[in-house]
């Protein structure tokens, strides 16, 4: 009964663990461009947005969404109120602050800003040379969000 329990436990770890989303920073993406060009897409977020939470725990957690985008992308999980330096493109972003512990990075603000206005999530694809090529600042349901990848594929 152990040796089963066992295997099971064995087989339910290892297969949890190849369903994981890769998210990398972008002080990486700018080295794993160098080695594989390829489109990238940055999911600018904070911690008090309901749906910022909401796709993190629904559509990220898809299977076919995580495999689409390990296999094609590199993805970035970007907290728009991180406040360390990020160096991204041969350029250093700061933490902007706007108030009392309140602020949101510079680069949060030149990859998420749409129509003058920052609304999270926001979701901000890159092509290979880290130009912006599609902007979208809504919640994504795992349906609508591989609709989102077909287009950004083409």
């Amino acid at each position: 009964m152990k040796k089963l329990f066992l295997i099971f436990f064995f087989f339910g770890i290892t297969s949890t663990g190849f369903c994981q989303l890769k998210s990398s920073t972008f002080e990486e993406v700018d080295s794993l461009q160098q080695i594989q060009k390829r489109k990238i897409i940055v999911f600018i977020h904070t911690d008090w947005c309901q749906f910022c939470q909401r796709m993190k725990s629904t559509t990220f957690n898809n299977k076919e969404i995580i495999e689409k985008l390990n296999s094609n992308f590199y993805f970035i999980d970007f907290n728009a109120e991180e406040k360390g330096d990020i160096t991204f493109n041969n350029q250093v972003f700061k933490y902007k602050p706007s108030g009392n512990n309140v602020g949101v990075n510079e680069l949060a603000l030149q990859l998420g800003t749409i129509n003058n206005q920052i609304v999270y999530p926001v979701l901000c694809v890159l092509n290979e040379n880290n130009e912006i090529i599609a902007q979208y600042n809504n919640y994504l349901s795992p349906k609508d969000f591989n609709t989102f990848l077909r287009k950004v594929e083409e």
